[in-house]
Parts: structure tokens; sequence; C-alpha cells
């Protein structure tokens, strides 16, 4: 049974809190909004952030993992204290535990084989009863224990009672033991299982507070036995819920379960996606759009919601495209040019912008950042400032550039041969001369130019492109097409 909580713990002090990742897998979604909890939770309260690395799987951690994580994070610009903590480098502090709890005598040497175990679930299945392990060497004299069997060390958990955990998002949360096993805390080749590792690197690393997935909740009450029966203050915990795709089922690929660095190769920035990650589950009013900080300065546990909360990729670009147009151009310009190695045709225009297209490209940006969603619309935008000449036309763009549309961007190359600044409004002023002389409409001149200037019927405002091409180029490019 759950009870909402509503007076959190008193906070007399700075929390201190961490991020614990496993390194089986890139830095994931939910896990970057857990990241981001946990930061912003000790930016508010003038705390610490540490970050921990579960790598106590041998078999499934991964360095390139590891290295993924940390980019990730960086990228987020979620900065931690101190070096990060790796929890297989801490086994032999997590034996000292166990043994510890043995002679407290709130765990025991446990010597069920394979074998009996093996056995007990069969029972469990015939019986149609979910697998509770009584081990029977709970009780038994030590004395009694065989000196050649290999043996697990278990917690000796209460069996009367409740245990309770009282969690800043769920509530009171109320477990009978009865439904607790005396779950391992030692392998039989003497490796400390997750839950006891997780327990004592959080004392030593004087967490405060325990921000994760509502899918350790369980674990949250097994983990409150064992700091009980280490002697040991029990942290204040906030279970987050899950986040689902748009149609409300658990989240996929399709529906935006990817790593971080795809994010950043798919063109967003990092303030839009932790303004987007911060509103999955918790909220400030009605506020949608939050500064980080605003965010630092708003943040608490007790705003977070119950519900899984659904990603929705049009919310993300709606986002990404408020921020891009709020960022300064030269940061859109650093952040265009390091994701390029990310995406198609993106070291093409790295050669272009090395051949000193750079200029250009800075000149596009402010008109550019006005109708991007995201940083890839940013640069896809600007292909006409890469493109090489000859430019390529597209089909619709072939079909403007007929004979008289070639004739007519010969007389006109005459008259901006002429032009007494090249600015976007020198230039659509001597457009507009020209094609009232020569009784057209605007766009019947303007079509016809964008079309030889971009190679596409697509483009920012047309005088635009002529001020970022500058008077040489762009002349060239109207000379190719010119009858």
């Amino acid at each position: 049974m759950t009870e909402k909580q509503t007076t959190p713990a008193a906070r007399s002090s700075a929390p201190v809190v961490r991020f614990a990742p496993s390194p089986t897998g890139y830095l994931h979604i939910g896990g970057a909004r857990t990241a981001l909890f946990n930061w912003l939770y000790a930016k508010a309260r003038g705390g610490t952030f540490l970050l921990r690395i579960e790598d106590t799987d041998r078999e499934r951690n991964n360095e390139a993992a590891v290295a993924a994580i940390l980019d990730g994070l960086r990228w987020l610009e979620l900065d931690w204290s101190g070096e990060p903590v790796s929890q297989f480098a801490r086994a032999a502090r997590h034996r000292e535990a166990a043994e510890q709890l043995l002679a407290s005598g709130n765990a025991y040497r446990c010597y069920l084989t394979p074998a009996e175990l093996d056995a007990m679930r069969a029972a469990a299945e015939a019986e149609k009863r979910t697998l509770s392990i009584r081990s029977p060497w709970r009780d038994k004299n030590p004395d009694e224990a065989p000196a050649d069997l290999p043996y697990t060390i278990r917690l000796k958990a209460p069996r009367e009672g409740e245990t309770v955990v009282e969690d800043h998002v769920q509530g009171r949360v109320v477990i009978p033991n009865k439904d607790l096993d005396d779950l391992i805390l030692l392998r039989s080749d003497g490796n400390p299982t997750y839950n006891l590792a997780v327990v004592v690197d959080d004392h030593d690393m004087g967490i405060t507070h325990v921000v994760r997935g509502v899918d350790h909740l369980t674990n949250a009450a097994r983990q409150t036995q064992i700091y009980q029966g280490l002697g040991w203050s029990v942290p204040e915990f906030a279970h987050v819920p899950l986040i689902h795709g748009p149609d409300g089922a658990k989240l996929s690929k399709r529906h935006g379960a990817l790593g971080v660095e795809a994010y950043r190769a798919m063109g967003y920035l990092p303030v839009a996606l932790r303004n987007y990650l911060v509103r999955l589950g918790w909220s400030h009013g009605d506020d949608e759009i939050m500064s980080t900080e605003q965010l630092v300065s708003w943040f608490d546990l007790d705003g977070i919601g119950r519900s899984p909360a659904r990603f929705d990729f049009a919310k993300l670009e709606a986002l990404n495209a408020h921020y891009i147009r709020q960022t300064d151009d030269h940061e859109l310009f650093e952040r265009a040019v390091a994701i390029l190695p990310e995406i198609e045709g993106g070291f093409d225009i790295a050669r272009r912008l090395a051949s000193g297209a750079g200029p250009q490209f800075r000149a596009a940006i402010p008109s550019l950042k006005e109708r991007s969603k995201t940083l890839v619309d940013l640069i896809q935008g600007a292909a006409y400032v890469f493109a090489a000449r000859p430019l390529a036309l597209d089909e619709k763009a072939a079909k403007l550039l007929d004979a008289p549309a070639k004739d007519m961007i010969g007389k006109l190359v005459t008259a901006l041969e002429k032009a007494p600044e090249w600015s976007a409004p020198a230039l659509e002023a001597i457009v507009r001369e020209f094609s009232e002389a020569n009784g057209l409409k605007l766009g019947k001149v303007a079509q016809p130019l964008r079309a030889a200037l971009t190679g596409s019927t697509v483009s920012p405002p047309v005088f635009d492109v002529m001020a970022v091409l500058g008077e040489s180029e762009s002349l060239a490019r109207l000379r190719d097409h010119a009858a």
C-alpha cells in the first residue's frame, strides 16, 4: 500500500546525491533524466553530485560504454564532483561489510546446493506460488556447517513486521517482511551482489538522497534492511516514474529510447534536452520553457509525479527550435561544426568549411536559425553555402531555368554588377527596379534567381542568400546559368 508523503524530511544540511549507471551500453534517455534530476537537486541546494560506475558485472562491462556515458553527461553539461567511483574496485570493502553482518548475527552462511535451489523453484512452480527461498541454514548452528562445501552469505532479514520506505515520489511504501527473502550478499565465489554493493557505496560516499527509477522500489526495501543490519542511517529515497512512448507503451527505439549521443547527432541542443527531460515527470505550474537557472532555482523532488511520462518528439523539436532562436550565432556555428562527423554528408561540408566557406556559413546562421528546428536543419538550410560550382539543380530548379529565364538572368547580372553595395536591401532594390522595368512580377524574377544561386526552389530569402554568398560567388553562379 502507498500513501503520498506530504512532509519531506528536514534538509538542514546540503544533500549528496549520485548517478550510478551500469556500463553495459550508451547513456539512454531515461538514465539521462535520472542524472539530470540528481544534478538539479544538488545544484538547487548547494549539494554535491557524484558519479559511480556500477561495473561489477565484468562479462557485460564495456569500457567503450563507460566512455560514452561520461561523454553524454559532459555534452548535457551535467558536471560531477571528483573522479567517477568504480564499484568493482571496492569489492574488498563490500566483503568487509558482509563479514560485519555475519559477526553481528544479521547474516549467515548458506550451504544450499544448486540442486536444492532447483527443487525449491520446481515446488513453487508446481504450487503456482511466488518463489520464496527459506534456507534451513538460517537458524542452524554454524558448527554444523560442512568444511568442504561452497557457501553464500545471506542477509538474515526479519520475518515478522514490515519494512517501510518513505519515498518523496511514491509516498509511504509498506512491504510485509514475509514477502522479502534472505537475499544473497556474497556469492559463493566471494563476489558481492548488487544490493550489498549499492548500500556500502552509498554509505561510504555519504549519499543522503537516492534518486532513481521506480523499478528499483523493491530494492529500496531490501537495501533498507541491509542498512539496518549494519546500523547505518538510511538515505532518503525518490523513485521516479518510467518514461513511456506517446502511445503509452514502454519506451522503445521507435519512441526515442536512444543514447544521448543520438540526440546530439540529430541536432538537439543540450539546454533544450535538459528542459525537455526535466518536464518528463516534473512540473512547475504551467511553465514549459525554463532556463537552466530557473530549473536550479525551482527544482524539488516533491514536484515529481507518480505517473509515467510520455516522450513526444514534436514537443522536443518545438523546444529545440526555441533555444536555437535564442542561442548565440557563434555557439550555433561551433555546435553545428561539432556534429558534422556524425551526420550524412558531414565530412564533405567540413572540407568546404576548411577551404574557406566558414565566413559564409556564419553569415547564413542569423537567417537560418529563425526557421530551424534542429542543428541538422540549420546545416541543411545552408546547403547552398557549401555547394560547389557548377551547382547541381534539383528537378524543380532545372524546370525554372528555361531559355527565357536564362536570358533574363544574363540581363540581371549586368544590373547587379553595378550594385553600389552588396547587401540584402541594396540587392532587393536593384531586382525590384529590374522587375518593374521589364514588366515582371518580383516572384517571376526571384524564383529563377534562387534556383541559379542555390540549385533549389527552397531557400532562405533570396537577397539574404546573395548577401551571404558575397558578390563574387553570387555573380559567378548566376553567370553559370545565364544565356
